[in-house]
């Protein structure tokens, strides 16, 4: 599997819940976000542990050269211009709304469809 960086705009929900699936999968990844919040969407926190995967513990970060360089794979979600670019890079772009304002039911959703997205990428 290659290393993957999954970047969000906040780095509190989408691009956290790709990266813990992506590592349950037994794959390096990291995520970032190109304005990260404060705390993780508290309602993300929670569809995570439902589908068995606890990531209280993470905080939402910003995304470095480092981070970029070091990944094979660069999947972004949202964050448009702001999103890293280095030439030589794979990308790919996952047009996925965020969670912030969501019902339970809907990061539910997006929780499948993100764990779908991340199943298909390790494959």
């Amino acid at each position: 599997m290659r290393r993957t960086l999954f970047v969000c705009i906040g780095n509190a929900g989408r691009s956290q819940m790709a990266q813990a699936f992506y590592e349950q999968l037994g794959g390096e990844a990291r995520s970032a976000g190109s304005h990260p919040g404060s705390e993780l969407d508290a309602s993300v926190v929670a569809a995570m542990q439902e589908a068995g995967i606890d990531i209280s513990s993470r905080r939402p970060k910003g995304f470095t050269d480092a981070d970029v360089e070091w990944a094979d794979l660069v999947v972004t979600m949202g964050c448009g211009d702001v999103c890293p670019f280095f030439p030589g890079k794979e990308y790919l772009d996952w047009n996925l709304p965020d969670p912030v304002a969501m019902s339970t039911e809907e990061v539910r959703a997006l929780r499948d469809d993100v764990r779908r997205r991340v199943a298909e990428l390790a494959g």
